[in-house]
């Protein structure tokens, strides 16, 4: 069985973005030997933990891998990630039946894009 044990960053800047995702998500960063050069970052719950590594990145105009960030309160979530270093690429809304989804796309402070929703 196979496990995701975490979802890596290419950054120019590890440390810096890893402040940005620590202080988003209330996650603890975690302690590596000096030898490590990468930043890790515990995400409470069970799901994975964050790894930033310096790495050349590919593309910034897609979002070939991100993160999906549920929120009770999307646009008030949206303004504390923005005030965290983050920008809005923009928001959209989708609706199926009875179900409605509406979610904003974001990036961190390095370009890293990820999404923030909230289902109604």
């Amino acid at each position: 069985m196979l496990e995701v044990e975490y979802i890596t960053f290419a950054c120019s800047e590890p440390s810096r973005v890893a402040d940005f995702w620590q202080e988003a998500l209330e996650g603890q960063r975690r302690e590596l030997p000096s030898f490590i050069e990468a930043e890790v970052v515990d995400c409470p719950g069970d799901g994975p933990d964050l790894l930033f590594k310096e790495l050349e990145k590919g593309t910034r105009k897609d979002l070939p891998l991100h993160l999906d960030l549920s929120a009770e309160d999307r646009t008030t979530s949206v303004d504390q990630l923005c005030e965290l270093g983050a920008s809005v690429r923009e928001t959209k809304t989708e609706t199926y039946g009875t179900h409605t989804s509406t979610w904003t796309i974001m990036e961190d402070p390095e370009g890293n894009g990820f999404c923030v929703t909230e289902y109604e």
